[in-house]
C-alpha cells in the first residue's frame, strides 16, 4: 500500500508544483496590476473609479495586460528611438542615491544572465568542488575580468558558478583554472534537470569516441 501511495505521489507531484508557480507567477502579476489599478485612482478623478473597480474584478485580466505590456515594451526598445529612451531612463535611474546601487547591480546581472550575446549559462561543464576527487556540476558565466583579471590570466581561467541542490538559484562563484574543467556536451536544461532531481534524472550520454578529460585523475596502485 505504501508504495501505491509513493508511486501516485510521483505522478501528482510534479503537476501540484508546476500549478502552484504558474498561480504565484500569476499573483504576482494580479498584485502589480492592482497596485497600477491603486495609481490609477489617486490621479484620476472620482468618476473613473467605478471602471478601475471592474477592471480589477475580472479574473486573469492583469496577467493579460502585464504580459502585453511587456511585449509593448520589448518591441518599443527594439528600434533607435526605443533605445534613446531606454538610455535616458537608465541615466535617469542612475543618478538617484540608493536606487541607483539596487537598480545598476540588478541591470548588469540580467543583462549578463539574460542577454543572447552574453555567455552566462550558455555550456554547462564538470570540475572537482568541493575537494580534489569530488565532482560536481557548474555552468560557465565568462572569464575573470577587471582587478581580478588583472592578477588571474584570463586566458588561463574561467568563471564557473556552482549551483546548489535541489535549489539552483544559490551557489558558489569560482574561478577555476580552464585546465581542470571538463566541457560536458550535454545542454543547461539537462544539467538543471540533473541538479535538481540531484542526480536521478540524468540525461543521456553521449559517445564521443574522441572525448577525453582534461584533468587526469591519480590512480592508485594496482595490483
Amino acid at each position: 500500500m505504501r508504495t501505491y501511495v509513493i508511486t501516485g505521489l510521483l505522478v501528482w507531484l510534479p503537476l501540484a508544483i508546476t500549478v502552484w508557480v504558474l498561480l504565484w507567477i500569476a499573483g504576482l502579476l494580479d498584485g502589480v496590476f492592482a497596485w497600477v489599478l491603486a495609481a490609477l485612482q489617486a490621479v484620476l478623478p472620482a468618476s473613473a473609479h467605478p471602471l478601475l473597480q471592474r477592471l480589477a474584478g475580472i479574473p486573469g485580466l492583469g496577467v493579460v495586460l502585464m504580459l502585453a505590456g511587456m511585449f509593448l515594451t520589448g518591441l518599443f526598445v527594439a528600434n533607435m528611438f526605443g533605445q534613446w529612451w531606454l538610455r535616458q531612463w537608465d541615466r535617469l535611474l542612475s543618478s538617484i542615491p540608493i536606487v541607483k546601487s539596487i537598480y545598476t547591480s540588478v541591470k548588469q546581472v540580467s543583462d549578463t544572465l539574460f542577454s543572447s550575446s552574453g555567455n552566462a549559462f550558455r555550456e554547462a561543464v564538470l570540475i572537482q568542488y568541493p575537494r580534489h576527487g569530488a565532482w560536481t556540476i557548474a555552468f560557465v558565466t565568462g572569464r575573470p575580468g577587471g582587478e581580478v583579471g588583472q592578477h588571474l590570466h584570463p586566458a588561463d581561467y574561467l568563471s564557473i558558478y556552482v549551483p546548489t541542490t535541489p535549489n539552483p538559484t544559490s551557489g558558489f562563484f569560482l574561478m577555476v583554472p580552464r585546465s581542470e574543467v571538463i566541457e560536458l556536451k550535454m545542454s543547461v536544461d539537462e544539467a538543471l534537470k540533473y541538479i535538481i532531481s540531484m542526480g536521478v534524472v540524468a540525461p543521456p550520454a553521449i559517445l564521443d569516441s574522441n572525448a577525453k578529460p582534461l584533468v587526469e585523475v591519480p590512480r592508485g596502485p594496482q595490483a
